[in-house]
C-alpha cells in the first residue's frame, strides 16, 4: 500500500511524518486484512473462508468497473495546475495535501481526456503547462495518447480536483495493435515530445483473462528481443507526428525513465537509461528471489539492474533529398549515429553517457537533473542510483562532457532516488544540494534523509528518523511551506 513521506526543513532543523494513502483499495484491503485488490505484481486472493468451489469459481467473476483499476497511488508526486497529487500507472489518481499528507479527491482520468490509463512521470513546460501519456483501445485498435494539462489563467484555491481543459494532442496508433507496447514514461523536448514503443509487449488476450487465470498484471507482459524500438516524435504545437514521412527506429532495447532531451542544431538528443533486456522486469518478484541462495543468490541480486545512461539523437530535418547510409548526427561533442536508410527510415544507433569507471557500481537507475532550470535544455549533470543490488546502494553524480564520475557509497546503506534542489542564488547548473533518504536493515543504523553538496558530492549533513522507512521510488521537493 501507498505510504507517502514528508520531511520539512526549516532554519537547520528537520522533522519528518508518514502516512497511508486513503486509496479505495486500502480501504478494502484493510476491511478483509489480506490483499482483495491486484496490483501490478501482486495477485489478490480469494477469500480464504470460502470452500474451494466458491473460491475457484470467484476468478470467473465479472470485476466492476470500480474494482477494475487500482487507485493505490504508490510510485510517485505529481502537480497538475499547481496542486498535488500521487499517481501510479492506471486511471486514478488522487489528490493530496502536500503539507499534512490527507488524501483528497479520487481523480478518474477518463472523466476529464478520453484515456484508459496515464503515466507517474509527466513533465512540466515552464509556462506550467503539463504533459503526460495514456492510452486508449476500442474497435479502431489501440492508442498511445499525448495529454496536455494546461495551468489556469488564474489559480483559485480549491479542496477538490480539477483537470478541466486537458486535452489529447496526439494518437499514435501502436504498430501491433494486438500487442501494444509497455511504457513507463516518456522524452521531451521544448517543441516536441517522444514517445519510445519498446518490444516489452502486452498480450490483450491475457490482459482481459488475467484475473480469471489467477495472474498478477506483470504476467501479461513479455520481452520480444527481435522486434525493434521506434521513437515516435510529436510536435507540440501542432499535435502532428514529426516529420510525417519518417520513422526512427533501433535495436531493441527498454527502458523506465529518461534523464533529459533537448534540441541542439537541427537535432532531437535524448539522454535515458536503457536495457537490453527487458524481460528482467518480471524478475522483480519474491518468487525469483527466495528460489536463490549462497552464491546463486548473490549473483542475482547484483545482476537484476543493468540499465544504463544513453544517448540517442534524432536527426528533424530528414525529406526526400536527405542522403542514404550516411550518419546524419553532426554535432561535434556527440558520437551517436542516425543513418537513413534505403527504405526511407532513420536507424538510430546510441552513444554511452557514461566511462568504465560506473561499471563498477552497477547499472545506473532513477536518474535526476537540475529539472527546474534544465529541463528541455542542454545540461551537464545528471545524478543518479547506482545498483551494485536488487536495491540500489550508491548515489552517482555524472558530467556528460568529461565522463567524470563522482561517488556516494557506504556497506549496508541503500539511498533512494536523489532529488536535486538549487541554491536560491545559484549561477551555475550544480550549485546546490541532492538529498535521498537511506534505509538499512542493520538494527544498529537508523534511517536518514542524506543531504549532499550537489557540486563536490560530499556529504553535508544527515536527519536520523526513528522509525523504519521501507524502500521507496520516487520523490519531489516542494519549496511552499
Amino acid at each position: 500500500m501507498a505510504l507517502m513521506h514528508r520531511f520539512f526543513i526549516k532554519d537547520g532543523e528537520v522533522t519528518y511524518c508518514s502516512r497511508f494513502l486513503r486509496s479505495d483499495s486500502y480501504v478494502k484491503n484493510s476491511e478483509k486484512n489480506r490483499i482483495v485488490v491486484t496490483e501490478f505484481g501482486t495477485l489478490a486472493m480469494p477469500d480464504p473462508c470460502k470452500n474451494i468451489f466458491a473460491r475457484f469459481f470467484s476468478r470467473f467473476q465479472v470485476p466492476s468497473k470500480a474494482s477494475a483499476a487500482t487507485d493505490n497511488a504508490s510510485v510517485n508526486f505529481v502537480k497538475y495546475k499547481g496542486d498535488y497529487y500521487v499517481s501510479t500507472e492506471t486511471n486514478y489518481m488522487r489528490m493530496i495535501d502536500p503539507q499534512s499528507l490527507e488524501t483528497k479527491d479520487k481523480v478518474d482520468w477518463s472523466k476529464f481526456v478520453a484515456v484508459n490509463a496515464a503515466t507517474a512521470h509527466p513533465h512540466y513546460d515552464r509556462d506550467g503547462t503539463t504533459y503526460n501519456l495514456g492510452n486508449s483501445y476500442g474497435k479502431a485498435g489501440f492508442f498511445y495518447n499525448i495529454v496536455r494539462v494546461p495551468l489556469p489563467k488564474e489559480k483559485v484555491e480549491k479542496d477538490e480536483a480539477d483537470l478541466s481543459g486537458a486535452e489529447v494532442l496526439c494518437s499514435i496508433p501502436a504498430s501491433d495493435s494486438r500487442r501494444p507496447s509497455y511504457y513507463h514514461s516518456f522524452a521531451m523536448s521544448e517543441n516536441y515530445v517522444v514517445f519510445i514503443e519498446q518490444p516489452i509487449k502486452l498480450d490483450l488476450l491475457k490482459f482481459m483473462l488475467y484475473r480469471i487465470q489467477g495472474k498478477s498484471f506483470h504476467k501479461v507482459m513479455e520481452w520480444d528481443p527481435s522486434l525493434e524500438t521506434i521513437f515516435h516524435v510529436v510536435d507540440k504545437r501542432t499535435g502532428k507526428v514529426y516529420p510525417i514521412t519518417v520513422t526512427y527506429y533501433g535495436n531493441a532495447m527498454f527502458t523506465l525513465h529518461q534523464i533529459n532531451a533537448y534540441e541542439d542544431q537541427g537535432q532531437l538528443v535524448m539522454d535515458m537509461c536503457c536495457g537490453d533486456d527487458g524481460a528482467v522486469i518480471g524478475d522483480f518478484t519474491l518468487e525469483n528471489l527466495s528460489k536463490a541462495s549462497g552464491e546463486e543468490l548473490d549473483k542475482f541480486y547484483n545482476g537484476l539492474c543493468t540499465n544504463l545512461p544513453k544517448r540517442y539523437v534524432l536527426p528533424l530535418d530528414v525529406n526526400d533529398q536527405t542522403p542514404v547510409n550516411e550518419n546524419l548526427v553532426t554535432l561535434p561533442f556527440c558520437t551517436a549515429k542516425a543513418v537513413k536508410m534505403a527504405d526511407g527510415r532513420v536507424y538510430c544507433v546510441h552513444e554511452n553517457l557514461y566511462g568504465d569507471d560506473l561499471l563498477e557500481f552497477g547499472g545506473l537507475e532513477f536518474p535526476q537533473i537540475n529539472y527546474n532550470n534544465y529541463n528541455t535544455r542542454k545540461y551537464r549533470y545528471y545524478y543518479g542510483c547506482g545498483f551494485g543490488h536488487v536495491f540500489s546502494d550508491s548515489l552517482l553524480k555524472m558530467d556528460v562532457e568529461t565522463k567524470e564520475l563522482k561517488s556516494w557509497r557506504y556497506p549496508g546503506l541503500y539511498p533512494s532516488e536523489p532529488v536535486f534542489v538549487p541554491s536560491p542564488e545559484a549561477t551555475d547548473e550544480d550549485d546546490g544540494v541532492v538529498m535521498s533518504v537511506i534505509i538499512t536493515p542493520r538494527e544498529e543504523k537508523s534511517t536518514f534523509l542524506l543531504v549532499l553538496d550537489a557540486k563536490t558530492f560530499t556529504e553535508l549533513g544527515r536527519a536520523e528518523v526513528p522509525v523504519n522507512i521501507p524502500y521507496g521510488t520516487h520523490g519531489v521537493f516542494n519549496d511552499r511551506a
